[in-house]
């Protein structure tokens, strides 16, 4: 499965051109960058449109975040901690930036257009928990 999300990953970047590509195969990611993370969280009356998600929202968000944003990947959640257990998340997505300060120049504007579209493809609330990479590929 994780290579049907790292070539899911790939498509977007280059349908959509919103990272740095130093190989042909996986975003730039270094150590230090600021990573903003977005849990959506399962439970049973949670309804996800992975595909609205992937198509529209993820990438009107990395074409508006333009340079800023240095990478971005999508996991969907599959399992728990063993195959017959449902995952604790229905997704994750990853946004990759160089510094917080970059983060706040491209989200600051966008923010509101981003929430308003969340009802589109979800009816959980996001969880977002920022992070500082300290290893990288």
């Amino acid at each position: 499965m994780r290579t049907k999300t790292t070539l899911l990953a790939l498509a977007l970047i280059l349908a959509f051109g919103f990272t740095k590509n130093e190989s042909a195969e996986y975003p730039k990611i270094e150590k230090g960058m600021i990573k903003m993370t977005i849990f959506y969280p399962n439970a049973e009356d949670v309804t996800f449109d992975m595909d609205y998600y992937v198509n529209n929202h993820m990438a009107m968000a990395a074409n508006l975040m333009g340079d800023a944003l240095k990478a971005m990947m999508i996991d969907k959640g599959l399992s728990g901690g063993t195959p017959e257990t449902p995952s604790p998340y229905v997704a994750v997505g990853y946004f990759y930036f160089d510094s917080m300060e970059d983060f706040q120049n491209a989200m600051g504007p966008i923010s509101d257009q981003l929430r308003a579209d969340v009802p589109n493809y979800t009816n959980v609330q996001p969880v977002i928990q920022f992070s500082e990479v300290q290893t990288a590929q």
